[in-house]
């Protein structure tokens, strides 16, 4: 009689079955292990609300995390207990909380923007006119596929963002010839795979099923391709992946380093600039908010607070 798959294997079945991101799959399956590893082992089957209110105080006390940290270990916790073992938890959970931080975030003047672009090498320096010109998350300019980009409408089509929602963006046309020769080698490279016997990307929820072929066609390929060729470690299947973060990332933080730029640059800040530039311009909040795909505009709103132009738009008496 065959065994029944470990606690932590089931867990990624069912992310898998819901779709949910490898990263998030990485996160919830770690969290779920410390967890268990903080009571000694002990099954979350014997545990409950007591249990999850003293690890989520100890992470905000003792490991002394970020709220949003807290915030992820609590609802991978909350998933294992829905969604795999089916246990409903008795009663709210009163952890001590973590503080959440009020940080304004890092927002980058269009010369340093410009500065930054000119510096990158390609495919990177694309990319990031793409966080930047178009207001992408890293990881949503990583997944792009050919067919989100509509030259004639100028718009990019993002898939599946955050909170596995769709939404429209803008395609600067001044990205529009060098997306063009952009596009003209990644063809070249899929042509390349095609006649070695690959040219296959992963597909998401069930189309590889729905659609056995389609996994090949020029449409879904990734708009930046990986230089090389890598095993899916959840299929074992030989495909060419999307360009790995770290290495823009990497890429970003040298030229930044070079540049002798002091602020704490990443890859997100180009989206924070492209929102503050925009309201700079005079753009409506309400038309930023769907651009930058943000469910609430109070998320949005936190950009009002870091234009350009001194203390809360108050004129100092020095200069009078």
């Amino acid at each position: 009689m065959s065994q029944p798959p470990k606690l932590l294997d089931q867990v990624r079945h069912i992310l898998r079955l819901k779709h949910y991101a490898r990263s998030t799959e990485e996160s919830y399956t770690d969290w779920i292990k410390r967890f268990i590893l903080f009571h000694h082992k002990r099954h979350p089957k014997e545990m409950g609300v007591p249990e999850i209110e003293a690890f989520l105080t100890h992470l905000a006390v003792h490991e002394n995390v970020a709220a949003s940290t807290q915030n992820q270990a609590y609802s991978a916790l909350l998933f294992l207990y829905r969604e795999v073992l089916h246990l409903e938890l008795v009663g709210p959970i009163n952890a001590l909380r973590a503080k959440k931080s009020h940080r304004l975030p890092v927002v980058l003047t269009q010369t340093e923007v410009r500065q930054i672009i000119a510096a990158l090498p390609e495919p990177y320096r694309l990319m990031t006119q793409f966080l930047y010109g178009s207001g992408l998350r890293l990881s949503e300019c990583l997944r792009l596929r050919i067919k989100d980009i509509e030259f004639e409408q100028r718009q990019i089509i993002v898939r599946s963002g955050k909170g596995d929602k769709d939404r429209v963006t803008m395609l600067p046309a001044s990205l529009i010839v060098p997306l063009q020769r952009h596009l003209q080698q990644v063809k070249r490279l899929h042509q390349a795979d095609l006649a070695m016997g690959y040219g296959e990307v992963y597909l998401p929820y069930a189309l590889e099923r729905k659609y056995p072929n389609a996994n090949k066609e020029w449409g879904w390929q990734y708009l930046f391709p990986a230089p090389t060729l890598s095993t899916d470690p959840r299929t074992g299947q030989t495909r060419r992946h999307h360009i790995d973060p770290s290495s823009l990332q990497k890429a970003v933080k040298q030229v930044v380093h070079a540049a002798g730029l002091t602020k704490p640059v990443s890859c997100h800040t180009f989206r924070h600039s492209f929102a503050t530039h925009l309201l700079a311009s005079g753009y409506d909040i309400r038309t930023i908010q769907e651009l930058l795909g943000h469910k609430d505009v109070s998320t949005t709103m936190i950009y009002t607070h870091v234009l350009n132009r001194g203390g809360l738009a108050v004129r100092s008496p020095l200069d009078n």
